[in-house]
This record gives C-alpha cells, sequence and structure tokens, in this order.
C-alpha cells in the first residue's frame, strides 16, 4: 500500500477529522489528507513530534528496550492517535486526530496496525 492509499484508509476511520504520515527526525510530514480549519496537519504534524522524540528519549533514559506502538493523547472532544512505525519504515509515525463522539478507539488502533502491516514506503 502507498502513502496516499495509507492515509485515505486512515482517513476511512469512524470519525478520523485528518492523517498524517511523518518522519520524527525531521519533523516532517510525507503525506496527509483531511485537517481543514478543525486541525492544521502541518503544526499537528510538528509538534506530535515533539512528543515521540520526548518519549523515545524517556525510554532510553530508563533503559526500557520495548518499542512503542502508540501515543494516545485524549482531548475534550478528539483522540489524537500516534502510531510508530515499526522496522523497515524507518523513523516514522501515522498520525490520526479523530473526533472523540464518533469514533471508537480500540477500532482505530486496529485499522492503524492494518495500514503498518501493508503500508510500503
Amino acid at each position: 500500500m502507498d502513502i496516499e492509499t495509507a492515509l485515505k484508509e486512515a482517513m476511512a476511520v469512524d470519525g478520523a477529522i485528518g492523517a498524517a504520515l511523518v518522519d520524527f527526525d525531521s519533523g516532517m510530514s510525507l503525506g496527509s489528507m483531511g485537517g481543514g480549519h478543525e486541525l492544521d496537519l502541518d503544526v499537528a504534524a510538528a509538534g506530535n513530534t515533539e512528543v515521540v522524540r520526548a518519549k523515545v528519549r524517556t525510554l532510553e533514559a530508563l533503559s526500557i528496550s520495548d518499542s512503542i506502538e502508540d501515543i494516545l493523547i485524549t482531548l475534550d472532544r478528539q483522540y489524537h492517535l500516534l502510531r510508530i512505525l515499526g522496522h523497515g519504515h524507518g523513523r516514522l509515525f501515522l498520525y490520526l486526530a479523530l473526533n472523540r463522539e464518533r469514533a471508537n478507539l480500540a477500532l482505530a488502533r486496529h485499522h492503524l496496525r492494518r495500514i503498518e502491516a501493508e503500508l510500503s514506503i
């Protein structure tokens, strides 16, 4: 699955507001979809890069060798889900912003795992 298809699949998740594939070394988005007036995906990608970097540094400082799967940020009206992509995908994460009233968080996580497994960069 290419990047555009992956983002379309992410946006098909019920409640999706916006999705991006982000390089957390540079903070740059490799692609994004959705967002609009509700969410500036470029700003969100850069900001969430700092969240991912901070968690990676914290795990290193604690000598924890586990890999991060997801980072979840809950807001009053939104979920922000960051899926850190595994081996073979470089230092990338899938970012999905969801409307909290419409989203099923467990299903969204399942969809992102499936997208990760099928993504080819």
